[in-house]
């Protein structure tokens, strides 16, 4: 794989578009290869070390896209529709150089929410079951950071977001769409963008490949073995009932399934990594112990503790209304949840509904998407505050709390934080406090 890479670039110009980790984790690549590097990022303050490559910072740094043969564009820069059709087949990623390179089997796994969980359970179960599998993306290591590492059996479980995969030419051997909801709009021109971006992991695909597909995700006709998951359909290949998990005819009592993980919803995630784990060759005994002793990831209905009787849920992670449903219906009792963040004009219908119907005594709204849906919300049986801060929504949430109070935000953090990650932690902080 290297040595394709070396291939790909050499002789060529190659801009890096945006040098965060990832843009950092391309620039360490190229420095061993004979090409021309320069490096376009908005918000960047040159040092001497990168004096030595061509800087193009501040705000016209997109016009230099047409002076370089490849554009390796990191995952968070937002192009909208800025660019012309012709500089976009100059594009390319990390993601798309794995797919298009690698000689290891690849699984791909995307969808609004789950895809974190589900990503680290699949390549736990694997490693349980005496796979030799790693595990890269977008749950923190770029795509091609860990490369020297791969050996011959090596089983690349790639978790990969919607900005990943907008400009992929080629999909995994295995690709999961675990769902897709209103999301990441302020990166997209509107929502079918941010869908086909999410899409893209299967387009590629031939008769040798498996796509593992949320069943609302369906509308294609599919080149590849099609394996369908629901929630609550029984016509799906992989579903979950009140007290049963079945996968491809195989049925699994939920009562004989030792989990970590809180919610029902999240028999959904192990259903489909198992099924990742049985189409490898694991035996399903000891996936089942697999999936016992994962531990789950922080910030996803995260237990903080329980202090003067009230238990605190972080679920820092949710940033979209389904998610923030998920998570209360994961408990028998909520009586305070915590709601609210960057107001990037997501429908949150649903989410009102759901609160104005539920029985929820303790709103608590964080600017801006939470005092956007205040108007909307029914307190005539509950009490609604809009709090100033996260410091301000914990202090309140202390007071009237009974029970449990769950922080699920519906809605992004940043703005307020550089991340969901920052969020959580600071809740967990005030909680602790």
């Amino acid at each position: 794989m290297i040595k394709k890479l070396e291939n790909f670039f050499k002789g060529k110009r190659v801009l890096i578009l945006g040098l965060g980790r990832e843009g950092r984790s391309t620039l360490d690549i190229l420095r061993n290869i004979d090409c021309t590097i320069g490096i376009a990022d908005k918000n960047l303050t040159p040092t001497t070390e990168l004096m030595q490559y061509e800087l193009y910072l501040g705000e016209n740094y997109l016009d230099c896209l047409d002076k370089f043969d490849i554009i390796m564009k990191s995952p968070g820069i937002a192009l909208l529709d800025k660019i012309s059709d012709e500089v976009k087949t100059r594009i390319t990623s990390q993601t798309d150089l794995l797919l298009r390179f690698r000689k290891n089997t690849l699984i791909g796994i995307t969808g609004t929410k789950g895809k974190s969980t589900t990503s680290s359970l699949t390549c736990h179960i694997l490693k349980e079951c005496g796979k030799n599998a790693v595990l890269i993306g977008n749950i923190g290591v770029p795509p091609l950071e860990r490369m020297g590492e791969f050996e011959e059996d090596t089983i690349i479980v790639c978790e990969m977001s919607c900005h990943q995969l907008e400009y992929v030419q080629a999909s995994p051997d295995i690709a999961v769409l675990l769902n897709v909801f209103e999301e990441h709009l302020d990166h997209y021109v509107d929502f079918n963008a941010y869908k086909n971006a999410k899409e893209n992991i299967y387009h590629y695909m031939n008769e040798k490949g498996t796509l593992i597909i949320g069943s609302d995700c369906v509308h294609d006709s599919f080149g590849c073995d099609v394996v369908t998951a629901s929630l609550d359909c029984g016509d799906a290949d992989i579903f979950v009932t009140k007290d049963m998990l079945s996968i491809n005819g195989i049925e699994i009592p939920l009562s004989g399934i030792s989990t970590k993980l809180i919610g029902h919803h999240n028999f959904y995630n192990i259903g489909i990594a198992m099924c990742i784990a049985l189409t490898l060759g694991c035996d399903k005994d000891e996936a089942l112990k697999a999936v016992a002793s994962f531990n789950g990831l922080p910030h996803r209905l995260e237990n903080v503790g329980t202090f003067g009787g009230v238990q605190y849920i972080n679920d820092s992670i949710s940033t979209c209304p389904s998610t923030a449903i998920a998570a209360v219906k994961s408990f028998d009792k909520v009586d305070t949840i915590i709601i609210g963040g960057m107001d990037r004009g997501i429908d949150y219908t649903e989410l009102v509904k759901f609160l104005n119907d539920s029985d929820i005594e303790n709103v608590i709204l964080l600017p801006d998407s939470g005092y956007r849906i205040y108007p909307e919300l029914d307190g005539g049986k509950r009490s609604i505050y809009k709090a100033e801060s996260l410091i301000d929504a914990v202090r309140h949430a202390k007071n009237v709390t009974k029970v449990r109070c769950l922080l699920s935000p519906a809605a992004a953090s940043y703005g307020f934080y550089k991340n969901f990650e920052e969020r959580g932690e600071h809740f967990k902080k005030l909680v602790s406090e």
